[in-house]
């Protein structure tokens, strides 16, 4: 079931797909089992794209219980990226909470040599920092995590981060939207 609703929610079948997870993690429980935190991060990534960003943060609390009690970390340095997020997405105002999910989970993910996911809270931070006025600090973490990787540059989150460094490299009075709008950042 969890499958199923992950994959509804990649093609965009949101509600479909967000309604199958939570039926899934609710008879997980049922049986007195416990979700993997990875389902907690479908769930929450889900929410995310939903623009629900209150059940996304519950989604997350819980999950970071379950990983308290558990201690099932395979997916916490995924947890505090997503929580992140999802607090920006809610209220611009929470950014510096949302910095410091980004930070934690780019501890954690260096802590268990989880490269991928160290890679995606960076980026998330980039975004933050560029978001900022802190665009050279964005750039050289980017750019450190990037170099390391010497493989699978036609992943997409190795594009992300290869597009997030691009812009971070030019002029941010110069750049410019697809419509040919000029966005200063």
């Amino acid at each position: 079931m969890m499958q199923r609703g992950w994959a509804l929610a990649a093609e965009g079948r949101l509600s479909e797909g967000i309604a199958e997870m939570e039926r899934a993690i609710e008879a997980q429980k049922a049986t007195g089992a416990s979700a993997l935190s990875s389902h907690y991060c479908w769930l929450a990534e889900a929410y995310l794209k939903d623009g629900r960003f209150r059940d996304g943060l519950g989604n997350i609390a819980e999950a970071l219980d379950m990983i308290k009690q558990r201690g099932d970390r395979n997916y916490e340095a995924e947890l505090h990226r997503l929580k992140g997020e999802l607090l920006l997405k809610q209220d611009d105002s929470r950014a510096a909470e949302a910095q410091s999910c980004f930070q934690r989970a780019i501890e954690i993910a260096r802590k268990q040599s989880a490269k991928s996911f160290e890679l995606r809270a960076t980026v998330s931070l980039a975004r933050l920092f560029r978001d900022t006025g802190r665009r050279d600090e964005a750039r050289t973490m980017l750019a450190d995590i990037y170099g390391w990787f010497t493989e699978g540059f036609d992943t997409a989150d190795l594009k992300d981060a290869k597009a997030m460094l691009d812009e971070l490299s030019h002029k941010p009075d110069a750049l410019r939207r697809s419509d040919g709008s000029s966005k200063v950042r």
